[in-house]
């Protein structure tokens, strides 16, 4: 099964796009085969949690980082489905923790069959996960993904403990998306290296490469729940808030708006978690006047940066392009 890129994604050269949706095609196999189980209800929550799609972008990192380490094998495609279960967990979990009810232009997998058969396959697609990456008996790589993960679920817990505090520090929400998105991607890259057996200097850069790829991911992210639509986001827009999560934008805001009446309405909007105080358009002018916005984006620019710089140790190839030009098509996702 070939998986095509999306079309916003087709920034790489035929030869490598073939390559690309060859592996992204196997990944999908892959995934599909971890869900056909004896146990009915595992195979249909599977089904419907991946039919759902994705950009697959953690795959993709994987797949391209490798192809820069020079590797020929097809471990690549095991790792990669391995960090898309990872990362598919994490999105269940954080569905059921966050109520929500839409997920990828779909309901969420917690609003279909509750919370607690929810809970229970995103258990099962961590230790699925774990499960396969022993198959490989590559323990660096296995003591990688354990290790993200450990990060991932302490980032959670984090989160959970400062959910609508609105004096979180930009040091501490930064510190926050390092642990819940950044490390994962970090990991995603340093595989290929791994795989690769690049040098020490090489498998360095390609893990803060990632890195910083997955902060500057984050950081649009968040300027995107402000900015773009439900079609575009494949869930609800302005939700952050609703959700008590206080952004880099929110962050900016609160430390720039002067201590009167649209002060109090913005951070009344914050603890009661809604827009009732000030509309959300009210609050978006608000943004765009004092700088947020765009200071937000400039941090993201400032990550992106950091991550073209750590792909200097390696020699012009497709392979560097197209990783490039994904720093650039994370950047420019319209917001």
């Amino acid at each position: 099964m070939i998986k095509q890129l999306p079309q916003e994604m087709s920034f790489f050269t035929p030869a490598l796009t073939i390559h690309v949706e060859e592996k992204l095609g196997a990944v999908e196999v892959e995934l599909e085969k971890y869900m056909n189980s004896e146990i009915e209800i595992i195979s249909r929550m599977g089904q419907y949690i991946f039919q759902s799609g994705g950009k697959r972008i953690r795959p993709l990192l994987v797949v391209l980082s490798s192809q820069i380490a020079g590797y020929t094998g097809d471990q690549d495609i095991l790792f990669a489905s391995i960090v898309e279960s990872v990362h598919t967990a994490t999105l269940i979990h954080d569905d059921i923790i966050d109520e929500a009810e839409q997920r990828r232009g779909q309901p969420s997998v917690n609003s279909r069959w509750g919370n607690s058969l929810t809970v229970l396959m995103g258990d099962f697609l961590y230790i699925k996960a774990m499960s396969l990456a022993l198959t490989r008996e590559n323990m660096r790589i296995l003591r990688l993904i354990s290790d993200i993960t450990l990060r991932m679920l302490e980032g959670e817990m984090i989160s959970l403990e400062q959910n609508g505090d609105i004096d979180i520090s930009e040091r501490d929400h930064l510190n926050l998306i390092r642990r819940k998105t950044a490390y994962l991607f970090s990991g995603c890259a340093q595989i290929g290296g791994i795989l690769g057996r690049v040098s020490p200097q090489k498998e360095a850069a390609l893990q803060n490469f990632g890195l910083n790829l997955g902060m500057a991911f984050q950081l649009i992210d968040d300027l995107l729940d402000f900015t773009s639509t439900e079609n575009i986001l494949g869930k609800p827009v302005g939700h952050d808030l609703k959700e008590g999560k206080i952004t880099l934008p929110l962050i900016y805001l609160l430390e720039r708006t002067n201590g009167n009446q649209e002060m109090q309405k913005i951070r009344t909007a914050l603890i009661q978690k809604n827009y009732e105080s000030i509309s959300r358009e009210h609050l978006m002018d608000h943004m765009v006047r004092s700088n947020a916005f765009s200071d937000a984006e400039r941090k993201a620019k400032y990550y992106a940066n950091l991550a073209k710089d750590d792909l200097a140790v390696f020699q012009d190839s497709d392979a560097k392009t197209a990783m490039l030009d994904l720093l650039d098509f994370v950047i420019q996702r319209s917001w």
